[in-house]
């Protein structure tokens, strides 16, 4: 090759190359990013996992649970004396004691449910005694005494205050016998001397009678369900049954009683009647609607 050729080539090479190093003025910028790019699945890593659902609170223990209170009553009737004993916190043995009196003769009792405040450490509840007896005579009274425990961790001091005195249309007497049953909305109370018990509101202490059977029958029991449901037996005459509302619920003839967890149902204590046959249960067997269905009217 000649050296004229040779140097052209040398030439063109020369510019070939400075045209492929030679950056485009039409060519886009690469942009390179500085921030790391995580992937959403990443191989080999497994999404973190949810916190756990923390376990609701437990609920706070009644401030009286280990305590009790024993009742004894004196002077033929007249008297209602109460203890309180258990343990607290830090102690053991019998803390308050009291007396509630004079009573004509005291025919029933009964306490409501406790309201618990921890702030203050005090239950409170109230309290229903039933003279059947009043003022010595036949004449019947409810008393409504509000309890209050103040707990501490040492010590229980109790108080009773009486609150309400309900005179009661009820005939009782110092010879009478006396039932009361309750739930959270009312207390039903009678003696053996009433053909009807008289159904007493909580709220406001007003009362209705409830029975009547033809010929007459005086209360023989009142009785109730774990549920709240009262029954009030005349003899072996009839029944009515109260919801825990306090409405009737339900009624007839017979003897009929109810039972529930706590209070074991004593035949030496009652008037109730032991039929010489066994009723027949089978003919008061029906289901009605509480409410007519409504009518479904097609289009």
């Amino acid at each position: 090759m000649s050296k004229i050729n040779t140097k052209c080539a040398l030439i063109t090479c020369s510019l070939l190359l400075a045209i492929s190093v030679a950056p485009s003025t039409s060519a886009q910028v690469l942009k390179v990013t500085t921030n790391p790019i995580t992937p959403s699945n990443p191989i080999g890593i497994l999404p973190p996992r949810p916190l756990p659902i923390p376990a609701p609170p437990s609920p706070l223990k009644p401030l009286d649970n280990n305590l009790y209170t024993t009742y004894t009553m004196s002077n033929s009737y007249t008297y209602l004396n109460w203890m309180v004993c258990g343990s607290t916190e830090e102690t053991e043995g019998c803390y308050d004691f009291g007396s509630l009196g004079p009573f004509g003769r005291i025919g029933a009792i009964i306490e409501d449910n406790e309201i618990t405040n921890y702030t203050t450490g005090t239950v409170t509840q109230n309290f229903y005694v039933v003279d059947q007896a009043a003022n010595g005579g036949t004449g019947v009274t409810l008393y409504v005494y509000q309890r209050t425990d103040t707990i501490t961790n040492s010590f229980d001091t109790t108080t009773m205050t009486l609150s309400h005195t309900i005179p009661l249309s009820l005939t009782g007497g110092t010879d009478a016998t006396t039932y009361m049953a309750g739930n959270n909305s009312i207390l039903l109370i009678g003696t053996n001397k009433s053909a009807y018990a008289l159904e007493v509101q909580k709220s406001d202490f007003a009362s209705r009678m409830v029975g009547g059977f033809s010929p007459p029958s005086n209360v023989s029991s009142i009785t109730t369900s774990r549920y709240g449901y009262i029954t009030v037996t005349f003899g072996d005459n009839g029944f009515y049954t109260l919801d825990p509302s306090g409405r009737s619920s339900g009624d007839g003839g017979g003897g009929d009683f109810m039972l529930n967890t706590t209070n074991g149902f004593s035949t030496g204590n009652s008037n109730i009647v032991s039929s010489a046959t066994s009723p027949n249960l089978a003919a008061r067997m029906q289901v009605h609607m509480k409410q007519q269905p409504t009518s479904q009217v097609n289009p």
